[in-house]
């Protein structure tokens, strides 16, 4: 029997049996001939059946094999997975990609129910609800096939400079951040937490003599927010390093895994990418800007724009206006956003020595929306618990965390980023409901 063929390693066969197994996607059943486009996961064909007949014919040994075959064709719904087998043929004059099948034998083997629950047109609700059919959308396949890319690439780096992956737990006995944005768990005869980012874990490598260390696993926030970028489930891309001098280190080696990845995606889907989507994908330029957030909220105001308030975040509207200026004045999809204030970062972020209102930390903004935090952070003991302290925070609660600096750190820092917002950005989709696999948000916990 002629193995299965993936439909995409078809262009580069010569013309001969084949045999190919996929979904129907579209059927032009004709007097005289029937056409029928097969997609798999690699791509599409177009299947021909010249033998059409309609009744039967007794002069014709072949006849009831043929009248079946058109039977079966003419009754295939959209959506119905089937095996064929047949003679490949090149012909250019063909749109996908340049080849067609000649159909032998058809055997359906999952048939499909007539009505799709969703259309072309389609809101995305109604897409998500049924998302195991939204996937199956070219597009969609891409976007996967994309992110597999970006983080292999992103491994790559990791791997080549020694780094270790770690996989961190994902059930807590207490907050790594804010408690306001925990989702507290039933845990046997107590309680646990479900952890809002890697943080602490990622920090005790750091005590364990690690050095460089990455992760890619989900995290989690109960922040009942409906916007394109937010989710209560989130992929979150976390690394850490041992023996940095300050937070460039962290920023340094954070442009070195873009590049990376972003240049791997360009090279092996850049032109899937601009068909699909019409996007071109731009490895970004080193060094990406950096501006001092102070700096940031002045330049943000001169365009015509205040953030609310002087000791906050940069707004959402403030990092589009913030990115749309370097986008002006350095032609760049990226920028630092740097020297944040200490009242509006974690405790465990390390204060700069000449002004320690600020922290040695900051936020990447990619296409005006911010992809990630990194920082230096601190890992001396006694100016570490004083920082709690003064966040409002009991030591006692962090003793299991505090213990990993009483016994010898090295300086480091690192970054945690959001997966489903950098995918997102660099296809210019509208939510980060369309680059996640399965979404999670205030009101959908199905499919």
């Amino acid at each position: 029997m002629l193995e299965r063929e993936l439909i995409g390693n078809l262009p580069a066969r010569e013309d001969g049996p084949v045999r190919v197994s996929g979904w129907v996607e579209k059927v032009r059943d004709q007097k005289f001939v029937q056409f029928v486009v097969l997609r798999d996961e690699s791509g599409a064909v177009q299947l021909v059946n010249g033998g059409v007949l309609r009744e039967a014919d007794p002069e014709n040994p072949r006849s009831d094999i043929l009248l079946d075959r058109t039977g079966t064709i003419s009754g295939l719904t959209h959506g119905t997975f089937v095996t064929v087998t047949g003679e490949l043929q090149h012909n250019e004059r063909v749109k996908l990609g340049g080849v067609e099948i000649q159909i032998d034998t058809i055997e359906v083997v999952s048939l499909a129910l007539p009505d799709n629950p969703i259309a072309d047109d389609s809101g995305l609700d109604a897409r998500l609800d049924w998302r195991f059919l939204d996937l199956r959308r070219p597009e969609q396949n891409l976007i996967f096939r994309v992110q597999t890319t970006f983080l292999h690439a992103l491994r790559q780096v990791w791997i080549d400079r020694g780094f270790i992956e770690i996989h961190t737990p994902k059930l807590m006995a207490s907050a790594s951040e804010s408690r306001a944005e925990l989702f507290e768990v039933e845990y046997f005869e107590g309680k646990a937490f479900l952890a809002q980012s890697p943080q602490f874990f990622k920090q005790m490598a750091q005590a364990a003599g690690f050095g460089g260390i990455f992760e890619v696993g989900p995290a989690f926030r109960a922040d009942p927010s409906f916007t394109s970028r937010h989710a209560t489930e989130f992929t979150s891309v976390d690394t850490e390093l041992s023996w940095v001098d300050s937070h460039e280190d962290v920023m340094q080696l954070h442009e070195e895994l873009m590049v990376a990845g972003f240049a791997a995606v360009k090279e092996k889907h850049g032109a899937e990418i601009e068909k699909l989507f019409g996007v071109t994908v731009e490895v970004p330029a080193r060094p990406f800007p950096r501006i001092p957030l102070a700096e940031a909220k002045e330049i943000v105001k001169s365009r015509g724009y205040e953030v609310p308030r002087a000791d906050a975040d940069m707004d959402p509207e403030g990092e589009r206006q913030i990115a749309a200026y370097v986008k002006e004045t350095y032609d760049h999809d990226f920028v630092f956003l740097t020297d944040y204030a200490a009242s509006i970062r974690p405790f465990y972020h390390m204060l700069n020595e000449d002004d320690p209102s600020l922290t040695k930390s900051y936020d990447l903004i990619y296409r005006g929306t911010e992809i990630s935090t990194g920082a230096q952070r601190e890992h001396r003991i006694d100016v570490l618990e004083a920082q709690a302290q003064a966040k409002g925070m009991d030591p006692a609660e962090l003793a299991f965390y505090l213990d990993f600096f009483r016994y010898g750190v090295p300086p480091h820092g690192g970054f945690g980023m959001g997966l489903a917002r950098v995918l997102m950005l660099m296809l210019k989709q509208s939510s980060i409901r369309e680059v996640t696999y399965l979404f999670r948000g205030p009101t959908r916990l199905l499919p």
